[in-house]
């Protein structure tokens, strides 16, 4: 780009005078493409998860056990079935401390360069690898893993919706039953009632704090009565007797795997959970943060470890693969509850599903509301956000429709979903003080994943892409 610059020189004529004239100098301006390219950056101020700065240790313990605990918890005793009592309870542990050791990496790096608050996953992904790998790697495992997670949370919330209305009606149910299809619907309308309300990550810390007391109260209430009841007739603790054939025995290995890894999965909104709060050079947020981690992830494993452990000593390989201690405990092994402690339980199930819905679709929100603000240059009105929650919602309705057989992927959402949880915040430890900065093409991107990978999870490569092969197979 051009621009035009007024100059006044002075030129001695032949009668040696001295005299002045304006003239118009043409500078070329550099501009590079990237700059011609350069997309605006909204404030945190206009986006759902840094427009409030409130947060507190107390907030920060609802958030993290909301998106912590869920229904996926209720699939890890077939996790055990698959593995065995001591690989399950070895696998468990590794992953339990490995995540905690990975949050806490997370935390530390929220204000790693001073001055900055990586308030996303996203901005720390860039920091740390440069701008075009630093979103090759995280924007679709962050935004697959959020979507697919609330997919999963309407269709185990309507699955839960129809169980409960059957359990409360009996006969009449079957008069004028709803299809599995108009249970999803009631439970994403519901899902975007709520939304609606909760216009930031901070509004949501009452929801928050339902859904985890509901979440913590229908573990521990399984538990206990799994001990109370004792053992189911007959069972049997070989995994051996899960699976016929040697290539099924292979494929539920890594299944169970998968499953143990979408059980930890909340690495995707930890640093937008310590984007909440305030900090200042006195006190930095991450003190805050740390608080909650602790007291949240002890309860965390107060309620993963009994019921995998006591769930599969109650049931065994008479476990149902498709539904795990859910159906287990409503209809296929006679294993039944009173109808009102039952009925508890579903109602804590599905307000578990419901809460936890806008944690992670807060994620989705809040990209898709920096994508409009960054085009439009202006904070997204009260409608837009409207139109933007209403279509979240309806894709994930879909999506949920089309695939209602999602929950017993866990081979393959649990294996993208890995590098966030075990890989990345060890690779952004290394490289946050130092990004990368590459052109992209086949032969960079092969050089960049083995630089970044070769230390701490080459295996969880092979664990991601492995599944793919396994189930074609």
């Amino acid at each position: 780009m051009a621009e035009v610059l007024d100059s006044r020189i002075h030129i001695l004529n032949d009668d040696n005078e001295i005299i002045s004239k304006n003239m118009q100098v043409q500078l070329e301006q550099s501009d590079s493409k990237e700059d011609r390219n350069e997309i605006y950056q909204p404030p945190d101020e206009w986006l759902p998860i840094t427009q409030s700065r409130r947060g507190n240790s107390w907030t920060a313990t609802f958030h993290l056990l909301c998106s912590g605990i869920g229904t996926q918890t209720l699939s890890l005793p077939i996790a055990f079935l698959y593995l065995g009592w001591f690989w399950g309870i070895m696998c468990l542990s590794v992953a339990f401390v490995w995540q905690l050791y990975t949050i806490g990496v997370l935390v530390s790096l929220h204000e790693s360069v001073p001055g900055t608050r990586f308030s996303r996953y996203l901005q720390l992904s860039i920091a740390a690898f440069g701008v075009k790998l630093g979103k090759l790697l995280a924007i679709f495992p962050i935004m697959y893993l959020s979507g697919g997670t609330c997919v999963m949370f309407i269709i185990t919330g309507g699955g839960t919706m129809k169980l409960f209305y059957q359990l409360l009606c009996g006969d009449c149910s079957s008069k004028h039953p709803l299809t599995t299809t108009e249970w999803f619907l009631v439970f994403i309308t519901l899902a975007i009632l709520v939304s609606l309300f909760c216009a930031n990550l901070h509004s949501v810390a009452l929801m928050s704090f339902l859904g985890a007391t509901m979440a913590v109260g229908y573990c521990t209430i399984l538990w206990i009565v799994f001990v109370a009841k004792g053992k189911v007739d007959g069972v049997v603790y070989d995994p051996s007797e899960a699976v016929s054939s040697e290539s099924g025995r292979v494929r539920s290995i890594f299944n169970a795997l998968g499953i143990i890894a979408v059980a930890f999965r909340g690495h995707n909104v930890v640093l937008e959970i310590q984007g909440t709060m305030p900090s200042t050079p006195n006190r930095s947020s991450s003190k805050f943060m740390l608080k909650g981690v602790v007291a949240s992830y002890l309860i965390i494993a107060m309620c993963f470890f009994p019921l995998a452990i006591v769930g599969y000593w109650a049931f065994g390989n008479k476990l149902p693969i498709n539904g795990g201690v859910l159906i287990a405990i409503s209809t296929t092994l006679n294993y039944h509850m009173p109808k009102p402690l039952l009925g508890l339980i579903y109602m804590q199930i599905i307000i578990s599903c419901v809460t936890a819905f806008q944690m992670y679709s807060m994620v989705v929100y809040d990209n898709l509301e920096r994508v409009y603000a960054s085009r439009a240059k202006h904070e997204c009105t009260k409608l837009v956000r409207m139109g933007i929650r209403i279509f979240f919602g309806g894709l994930t309705f879909f999506i949920s429709v089309a695939f209602p057989f999602l929950p017993s992927l866990a081979l393959i959402i649990g294996g993208i979903s890995l590098h966030l949880t075990f890989g990345y915040p060890c690779d952004t430890t290394r490289t946050a003080s130092r990004p990368v900065k590459i052109h992209f093409n086949t032969t960079s991107f092969i050089l960049a994943c083995i630089h970044t990978s070769a230390r701490s999870h080459i295996c969880y490569c092979i664990f991601a892409f492995l599944p793919c092969f396994l189930i074609v197979s």
